[in-house]
Protein backbone atom coordinates (compact mmCIF):
# COMPACT_ATOMS: atom_id res chain seq x y z
CA UNK A 1 0.00 0.00 0.00
CA UNK A 2 1.19 3.89 -0.61
CA UNK A 3 1.39 5.67 2.20
CA UNK A 4 0.03 9.27 3.02
CA UNK A 5 3.59 11.41 3.27
CA UNK A 6 0.79 14.22 4.43
CA UNK A 7 -0.01 11.62 7.95
CA UNK A 8 3.06 10.97 10.01
CA UNK A 9 3.78 7.37 9.83
CA UNK A 10 2.93 4.77 12.67
CA UNK A 11 5.04 2.62 13.80
CA UNK A 12 4.68 -1.08 15.14
CA UNK A 13 6.97 -3.25 16.04
CA UNK A 14 6.23 -6.98 15.38
CA UNK A 15 7.98 -9.67 18.13
CA UNK A 16 8.75 -12.54 18.10
CA UNK A 17 10.24 -14.64 21.06
CA UNK A 18 11.81 -17.34 20.02
CA UNK A 19 13.47 -21.11 21.58
CA UNK A 20 14.92 -23.44 19.25
CA UNK A 21 12.47 -23.56 16.83
CA UNK A 22 12.90 -24.60 13.34
CA UNK A 23 9.72 -23.00 12.39
CA UNK A 24 11.69 -19.55 13.03
CA UNK A 25 11.88 -19.44 9.58
CA UNK A 26 8.30 -19.71 8.12
CA UNK A 27 7.08 -17.19 10.88
CA UNK A 28 9.43 -14.38 9.68
CA UNK A 29 8.97 -15.20 6.33
CA UNK A 30 5.29 -14.94 6.75
CA UNK A 31 5.81 -11.51 8.46
CA UNK A 32 7.68 -10.72 5.01
CA UNK A 33 4.80 -11.29 3.17
CA UNK A 34 1.89 -9.52 5.20
CA UNK A 35 0.25 -6.47 3.62
CA UNK A 36 1.16 -3.28 5.12
CA UNK A 37 -1.35 -1.33 6.78
CA UNK A 38 -1.69 2.22 5.35
CA UNK A 39 0.89 4.74 6.50
CA UNK A 40 2.59 2.30 8.60
CA UNK A 41 6.03 1.77 9.05
CA UNK A 42 7.00 -2.05 10.30
CA UNK A 43 9.92 -3.27 12.68
CA UNK A 44 10.71 -7.07 13.33
CA UNK A 45 12.29 -7.73 16.73
CA UNK A 46 13.07 -11.21 17.57
CA UNK A 47 14.20 -12.19 20.92
CA UNK A 48 16.46 -15.37 21.01
CA UNK A 49 15.29 -16.69 24.49
CA UNK A 50 18.00 -19.47 24.15
CA UNK A 51 21.49 -19.97 26.79
CA UNK A 52 23.58 -19.11 23.55
CA UNK A 53 22.37 -17.13 20.24
CA UNK A 54 21.69 -19.79 18.79
CA UNK A 55 19.22 -17.92 16.06
CA UNK A 56 21.18 -15.13 15.24
CA UNK A 57 22.78 -16.22 12.19
CA UNK A 58 19.22 -18.08 10.78
CA UNK A 59 17.67 -14.53 11.40
CA UNK A 60 20.49 -12.46 9.64
CA UNK A 61 20.27 -15.06 6.79
CA UNK A 62 16.90 -14.75 5.99
CA UNK A 63 17.20 -10.62 6.49
CA UNK A 64 17.31 -10.35 2.73
CA UNK A 65 14.20 -11.65 1.91
CA UNK A 66 12.20 -9.77 4.41
CA UNK A 67 11.35 -6.26 3.59
CA UNK A 68 11.30 -4.93 7.12
CA UNK A 69 13.94 -3.78 9.20
CA UNK A 70 15.04 -6.62 11.46
CA UNK A 71 16.40 -6.67 15.41
CA UNK A 72 17.76 -9.53 16.96
CA UNK A 73 18.29 -9.79 20.89
CA UNK A 74 19.55 -12.43 22.71
CA UNK A 75 17.32 -12.98 25.98
CA UNK A 76 18.98 -15.54 28.02
CA UNK A 77 17.66 -18.20 29.28
CA UNK A 78 14.54 -20.31 29.05
CA UNK A 79 12.52 -17.76 31.04
CA UNK A 80 9.70 -16.35 28.37
CA UNK A 81 9.09 -13.43 29.86
CA UNK A 82 12.66 -12.35 29.92
CA UNK A 83 12.06 -12.32 25.91
CA UNK A 84 8.90 -10.45 26.23
CA UNK A 85 10.01 -7.66 28.34
CA UNK A 86 13.32 -7.78 26.10
CA UNK A 87 10.90 -7.23 23.30
CA UNK A 88 8.94 -4.57 25.45
CA UNK A 89 12.30 -2.66 26.53
CA UNK A 90 13.82 -2.53 22.72
CA UNK A 91 10.44 -1.13 21.09
CA UNK A 92 9.76 2.34 20.26
CA UNK A 93 7.14 1.91 18.16
CA UNK A 94 2.98 3.07 18.60
CA UNK A 95 2.19 -0.49 18.82
CA UNK A 96 3.59 -3.37 19.38
CA UNK A 97 1.85 -7.30 17.80
CA UNK A 98 3.14 -10.65 19.16
CA UNK A 99 3.30 -13.87 16.82
CA UNK A 100 4.60 -17.30 18.52
CA UNK A 101 7.87 -18.59 16.84
CA UNK A 102 5.85 -21.49 15.41
CA UNK A 103 2.86 -19.41 13.91
CA UNK A 104 2.55 -18.12 10.35
CA UNK A 105 0.77 -14.67 10.13
CA UNK A 106 -2.45 -14.43 7.38
CA UNK A 107 -1.46 -11.25 4.87
CA UNK A 108 -4.18 -9.24 6.67
CA UNK A 109 -3.43 -10.31 10.10
CA UNK A 110 -1.82 -6.53 10.74
CA UNK A 111 -4.29 -4.84 8.66
CA UNK A 112 -7.13 -6.62 10.81
CA UNK A 113 -5.59 -5.88 13.98
CA UNK A 114 -4.74 -2.40 13.82
CA UNK A 115 -8.18 -2.07 11.86
CA UNK A 116 -10.01 -3.18 14.58
CA UNK A 117 -8.07 -1.11 17.30
CA UNK A 118 -8.32 1.88 15.05
CA UNK A 119 -12.37 1.49 15.35
CA UNK A 120 -12.76 0.68 19.42
CA UNK A 121 -9.79 2.05 20.91
CA UNK A 122 -8.68 -1.09 22.83
CA UNK A 123 -5.84 -1.00 24.41
CA UNK A 124 -5.32 -4.89 23.70
CA UNK A 125 -6.58 -6.98 20.50
CA UNK A 126 -6.56 -10.30 20.47
CA UNK A 127 -6.90 -12.36 16.71
CA UNK A 128 -7.92 -16.63 16.49
CA UNK A 129 -4.54 -18.63 16.44
CA UNK A 130 -6.00 -21.56 14.24
CA UNK A 131 -4.56 -24.87 14.48
CA UNK A 132 -3.67 -26.79 11.51
CA UNK A 133 -3.62 -30.73 11.71
CA UNK A 134 -1.43 -33.14 10.51
CA UNK A 135 -3.49 -36.20 8.61
CA UNK A 136 -2.53 -38.71 11.34
CA UNK A 137 -4.09 -36.41 13.87
CA UNK A 138 -7.33 -38.10 16.41
CA UNK A 139 -10.59 -37.49 14.65
CA UNK A 140 -11.83 -36.52 17.45
CA UNK A 141 -9.69 -33.80 18.07
CA UNK A 142 -10.33 -32.46 14.51
CA UNK A 143 -14.01 -32.65 14.99
CA UNK A 144 -13.65 -30.55 18.37
CA UNK A 145 -10.54 -28.33 17.37
CA UNK A 146 -9.12 -28.76 20.76
CA UNK A 147 -6.09 -26.51 19.66
CA UNK A 148 -6.85 -23.51 18.06
CA UNK A 149 -7.37 -20.00 20.54
CA UNK A 150 -9.86 -17.58 20.63
CA UNK A 151 -10.65 -15.43 23.86
CA UNK A 152 -13.33 -15.99 26.31
CA UNK A 153 -15.95 -13.62 26.51
CA UNK A 154 -17.75 -12.87 29.97
CA UNK A 155 -20.21 -10.70 30.72
CA UNK A 156 -19.97 -9.38 27.54
CA UNK A 157 -16.23 -8.09 27.98
CA UNK A 158 -12.70 -10.23 27.71
CA UNK A 159 -10.92 -10.29 30.95
CA UNK A 160 -7.81 -11.54 30.22
CA UNK A 161 -5.87 -12.41 26.58
CA UNK A 162 -3.11 -14.73 25.42
CA UNK A 163 0.50 -13.51 23.82
CA UNK A 164 -0.06 -15.62 20.12
CA UNK A 165 -1.74 -12.96 18.36
CA UNK A 166 -2.29 -10.25 20.22
CA UNK A 167 -1.34 -6.14 19.58
CA UNK A 168 -0.09 -3.89 22.50
CA UNK A 169 -1.06 0.03 22.43
CA UNK A 170 2.06 1.09 23.72
CA UNK A 171 1.40 4.54 25.34
CA UNK A 172 -2.11 3.12 26.76
CA UNK A 173 -1.49 4.20 30.46
CA UNK A 174 -2.62 0.55 30.94
CA UNK A 175 0.52 -0.70 29.20
CA UNK A 176 3.58 1.76 30.09
CA UNK A 177 5.90 0.07 32.51
CA UNK A 178 4.29 -3.17 32.53
CA UNK A 179 6.35 -5.82 32.10
CA UNK A 180 5.73 -9.64 32.42
CA UNK A 181 5.89 -11.27 35.73
CA UNK A 182 9.77 -13.76 35.45
CA UNK A 183 8.04 -15.92 38.19
CA UNK A 184 5.69 -17.06 36.06
CA UNK A 185 8.64 -17.36 32.93
CA UNK A 186 8.90 -20.68 33.09
CA UNK A 187 5.30 -22.46 34.27
CA UNK A 188 3.30 -20.68 31.36
CA UNK A 189 0.67 -18.12 32.08
CA UNK A 190 2.73 -15.21 32.22
CA UNK A 191 0.67 -13.85 29.36
CA UNK A 192 -2.89 -14.89 30.82
CA UNK A 193 -1.64 -12.26 34.29
CA UNK A 194 -0.23 -9.90 31.84
CA UNK A 195 -3.60 -9.12 29.99
CA UNK A 196 -5.62 -10.26 33.40
CA UNK A 197 -3.84 -6.98 35.00
CA UNK A 198 -3.70 -5.03 32.11
CA UNK A 199 -8.13 -5.35 32.43
CA UNK A 200 -8.01 -5.16 36.03
CA UNK A 201 -6.37 -1.33 35.58
CA UNK A 202 -9.13 -0.30 33.34
CA UNK A 203 -7.64 -1.27 30.04
CA UNK A 204 -10.11 -2.87 27.28
CA UNK A 205 -9.39 -5.90 25.39
CA UNK A 206 -10.89 -5.94 21.41
CA UNK A 207 -11.13 -9.16 19.38
CA UNK A 208 -10.38 -8.75 15.62
CA UNK A 209 -11.70 -12.28 14.26
CA UNK A 210 -10.12 -11.90 10.99
CA UNK A 211 -6.74 -11.14 11.98
CA UNK A 212 -5.88 -14.86 11.39
CA UNK A 213 -2.45 -16.75 12.39
CA UNK A 214 -1.87 -20.70 11.74
CA UNK A 215 -0.30 -22.96 14.36
CA UNK A 216 0.45 -26.47 12.62
CA UNK A 217 0.13 -28.59 16.33
CA UNK A 218 3.28 -31.29 16.30
CA UNK A 219 2.85 -35.02 16.95
CA UNK A 220 3.74 -34.50 20.18
CA UNK A 221 0.52 -32.47 21.05
CA UNK A 222 -1.63 -34.85 19.41
CA UNK A 223 -1.14 -36.78 22.73
CA UNK A 224 -4.13 -36.57 25.02
CA UNK A 225 -1.48 -36.31 28.54
CA UNK A 226 -0.61 -33.18 26.67
CA UNK A 227 -3.54 -31.54 26.54
CA UNK A 228 -4.32 -32.88 30.04
CA UNK A 229 -1.43 -30.99 31.28
CA UNK A 230 -2.14 -28.25 29.31
CA UNK A 231 -5.56 -27.47 30.61
CA UNK A 232 -4.24 -28.06 34.43
CA UNK A 233 -1.54 -25.48 34.00
CA UNK A 234 -4.24 -22.96 32.44
CA UNK A 235 -6.20 -23.58 35.61
CA UNK A 236 -3.61 -23.38 38.25
CA UNK A 237 -2.98 -19.83 36.86
CA UNK A 238 -6.23 -18.86 37.25
CA UNK A 239 -6.44 -20.38 40.22
CA UNK A 240 -3.46 -18.76 41.19
CA UNK A 241 -4.92 -15.28 40.20
CA UNK A 242 -8.33 -15.75 41.83
CA UNK A 243 -6.55 -16.71 45.16
CA UNK A 244 -4.06 -13.12 45.10
CA UNK A 245 -7.29 -11.70 45.17
CA UNK A 246 -8.87 -13.23 47.98
CA UNK A 247 -6.60 -14.22 50.92
CA UNK A 248 -7.32 -17.02 53.38
CA UNK A 249 -10.50 -18.18 54.26
CA UNK A 250 -12.04 -16.01 51.48
CA UNK A 251 -10.96 -18.56 49.16
CA UNK A 252 -13.00 -21.70 50.55
CA UNK A 253 -16.19 -20.68 48.45
CA UNK A 254 -14.34 -20.56 45.62
CA UNK A 255 -12.05 -24.06 45.92
CA UNK A 256 -15.84 -25.69 46.54
CA UNK A 257 -16.99 -24.06 43.51
CA UNK A 258 -13.93 -25.27 41.30
CA UNK A 259 -14.08 -28.96 42.77
CA UNK A 260 -17.73 -29.08 41.98
CA UNK A 261 -17.56 -28.17 38.32
CA UNK A 262 -14.41 -30.32 38.21
CA UNK A 263 -16.94 -33.16 39.63
CA UNK A 264 -20.03 -32.30 37.26
CA UNK A 265 -17.28 -32.48 34.36
CA UNK A 266 -15.71 -35.76 34.80
CA UNK A 267 -19.15 -37.05 35.70
CA UNK A 268 -20.67 -35.46 32.48
CA UNK A 269 -17.39 -37.72 30.71
CA UNK A 270 -18.92 -40.79 32.07
CA UNK A 271 -21.83 -39.93 30.53
CA UNK A 272 -20.48 -39.37 27.51
CA UNK A 273 -18.11 -42.24 27.28
CA UNK A 274 -18.95 -43.58 23.83
CA UNK A 275 -18.54 -40.16 22.06
CA UNK A 276 -14.59 -39.23 22.08
CA UNK A 277 -15.42 -35.92 21.14
CA UNK A 278 -18.13 -34.80 24.05
CA UNK A 279 -16.04 -37.15 26.70
CA UNK A 280 -12.44 -35.58 26.17
CA UNK A 281 -13.89 -31.99 26.11
CA UNK A 282 -15.70 -32.77 29.45
CA UNK A 283 -12.28 -34.38 30.65
CA UNK A 284 -10.26 -31.34 29.91
CA UNK A 285 -12.77 -29.29 31.73
CA UNK A 286 -12.57 -31.08 34.88
CA UNK A 287 -8.83 -31.26 34.93
CA UNK A 288 -9.06 -27.17 34.16
CA UNK A 289 -10.83 -27.19 37.15
CA UNK A 290 -8.59 -29.48 39.01
CA UNK A 291 -6.23 -27.13 38.14
CA UNK A 292 -8.02 -24.07 39.53
CA UNK A 293 -8.25 -25.88 42.98
CA UNK A 294 -4.45 -26.85 43.07
CA UNK A 295 -3.81 -23.03 42.13
CA UNK A 296 -6.38 -21.70 44.84
CA UNK A 297 -4.74 -24.02 47.78
CA UNK A 298 -0.95 -22.05 46.06
CA UNK A 299 0.45 -25.72 44.93
CA UNK A 300 3.67 -24.41 42.87
CA UNK A 301 2.76 -24.35 39.20
CA UNK A 302 3.76 -26.87 36.39
CA UNK A 303 6.98 -25.98 34.83
CA UNK A 304 6.20 -25.58 30.87
CA UNK A 305 9.52 -23.29 29.65
CA UNK A 306 12.80 -24.31 29.63
CA UNK A 307 15.39 -27.27 28.50
CA UNK A 308 15.51 -30.45 30.03
CA UNK A 309 18.25 -32.70 30.14
CA UNK A 310 17.73 -34.11 26.14
CA UNK A 311 16.92 -31.04 23.86
CA UNK A 312 14.00 -28.58 22.80
CA UNK A 313 11.11 -29.12 24.52
CA UNK A 314 7.50 -28.16 22.77
CA UNK A 315 5.57 -28.29 26.24
CA UNK A 316 4.27 -24.35 25.91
Amino acid sequence: MTQDASKKALRIDICVCTYRRRELDDTLLSIGALNVPANAAIRVIVADNDDVPSARERVYALAAQIPFEIVYVHSPASNISIARNDCLENSTSDFLAFIDDDETASQEWLVELLAMSEATGADVVLGPVLAVYSDDAPGWMKRGDFHSTAPVWVKGEIRTGYSSNTLIRRASPHIVGRRFNLARGRTGGEDTEYFTQVHQAGGTIAFAPRATVYEPVPRNRTQFSWLMKRRFRVGQTHGRLVGERRQGLATVPQIGLAAAKAAYCFAAAAAFAALPERRNRSILRGVMHSGVVSGLLGVREIRQYGEPAGGRTDAA
